[in-house]
């Protein structure tokens, strides 16, 4: 036997250091070739780092959320002898920067305009469920005194159906949790007996959770936006009621050209609002003294997925039509929470809109997403009674909240913008006029 060194690659891209986001495994593991030994992050991407060689685990060299730069020693394995090419002989003992036992620590993903590229299959789960692999093996529920092991994404959903997932049974490598054992103990009743188990019963112990990989980005942005910028928030009711009936009438006859949220026709009058407004659309160096005014309108679009928050860029919006635009926003979602959006997808906004959907409430006062000077934020749409012509009607309802950096923007040139934008929700078939 011998005890070999993998050291932190190359990722490419002039890449010269990366963030360990999260240990895919634990001293003492059997591994294959290929086997994922870590998720990096790097400015660029998060990526999985796979082993070269099958071995055993010795020792793993930095503790989640540490930065490593790239050629470091990454993982001290234990191998048959032999020579392995791009695998380095451990000259000098690596203590474990892990709790004692090895135990294992989940870490969410990477950051708010990083990409979520590079992520590709676990290998190991490509055998679950196989039997092929002899370091797999099923934990049975309820017998591990020891954290559970299971990726960020998996944590989270179990946290929010209030599931404790030392009861799950694990079919992953190391008694890891995998996603479909935590939906396979959901469509077994798990999700139930948990919430009645857990209705009354007293919890203690503290859970503590390493803020790294992309919420610290996140957490890192939305502080270097409030401490740079001074926001400046304006709140405006919209009367919705054509638009909807409008969009309701477009997704029943023109439905072959795709479903139409309230975003894309938002996004029109946003382009439209700006050519009386170019103000808003900008990006300002504060360091340079400069202030970017763009002609094209690249509206980033707030994305919730597994990891945290990310804004994919709709670009040149100024050019698309509203199903172009729809088409776009699906397209960019949906690679967003793939962990598959590239970097220029999530980079090079001038201006963001935020929404939260049904769960919009009535007003909030959204983070500029600096070094941009304007965002929009949707809220719920609600029936509402207003008087219209001296009468009590009921008619659908929403708040735009919007921040402005009062550096750049007036109150003045941010009521006249949040305006215009109102005067084409309000009467959507100016959106269609040139």
């Amino acid at each position: 036997m011998a005890e070999r060194v993998v050291k932190l690659p190359d990722i490419g891209e002039g890449t010269t250091e990366a963030e360990i986001v999260s240990w895919l495994v634990k001293i003492g593991d059997t591994i294959e070739e290929d086997d994922p030994l870590a998720e990096v992050m790097t400015d660029k991407a998060t990526v999985e780092i796979p082993s070269p060689v099958a071995g055993k685990i010795v020792a793993l060299n930095g503790k989640i959320g540490e930065k490593l730069a790239v050629g470091s020693d990454l993982v001290v394995l234990e191998t048959e002898t032999g020579t392995v090419p791009g695998v380095q002989p451990h000259k000098a003992p690596h203590p474990s920067p892990l709790p004692a036992g090895g135990e294992r620590e989940s870490a969410p993903q990477p950051g708010p305009l990083a990409p979520l590229a590079g992520r590709g299959r676990d290998p190991r789960e490509a055998r679950e469920g196989e039997g092929q692999s002899p370091q797999t093996t099923a934990r049975p529920a309820g017998l591990s005194n020891s954290k559970p092991l299971a990726s960020p994404a998996v944590r989270k959903q179990a946290w929010d159906l209030g599931i404790e997932l030392q009861f799950v049974p694990a079919s992953g490598p190391a008694g890891r949790i995998t996603q479909q054992d935590l939906d396979a103990y959901i469509a077994n009743g798990g999700r139930a007996e948990a919430a009645r188990a857990a209705a009354f019963d007293k919890r203690d112990g503290v859970e503590d959770v390493p803020i790294v990989g992309l919420r610290r980005a996140i957490a890192e942005h939305l502080q270097e936006a409030a401490r740079r910028i001074p926001h400046f928030a304006y709140v405006e009711e919209v009367d919705v009621t054509a638009l909807e009936e409008l969009r309701t009438h477009l997704n029943e006859t023109r439905a072959e050209r795709g479903h139409l949220t309230l975003l894309p026709f938002l996004m029109r009058a946003i382009v439209n609002a700006i050519v009386d407004h170019p103000q808003v659309n900008a990006r300002f160096d504060d360091e340079a003294g400069i202030l970017h005014r763009h002609r094209a309108v690249h509206i980033g679009v707030a994305t919730q997925t597994p990891g945290g928050l990310l804004v994919p860029v709709v670009r040149h919006a100024e050019a698309l039509d509203v199903w172009q635009a729809a088409a776009e926003i699906a397209r960019l979602a949906e690679a967003a929470r793939a962990g598959k959006a590239a970097r220029a997808e999530l980079t090079g906004s001038t201006i963001t809109i935020t929404s939260l959907g049904r769960l919009g409430g009535l007003a909030a006062t959204p983070v500029i997403n600096h070094p941009e000077v304007a965002i929009v934020g949707v809220n719920r749409i609600d029936e509402r009674p207003v008087v219209r012509g001296g009468r009590i009607v009921v008619r659908r309802m929403m708040n735009l909240s919007s921040s402005f950096d009062h550096r750049i923007v007036d109150g003045w040139e941010a009521a006249s913008f949040v305006a215009g934008v109102k005067g084409y929700l309000e009467q959507p078939a100016t959106l269609f006029i040139d």
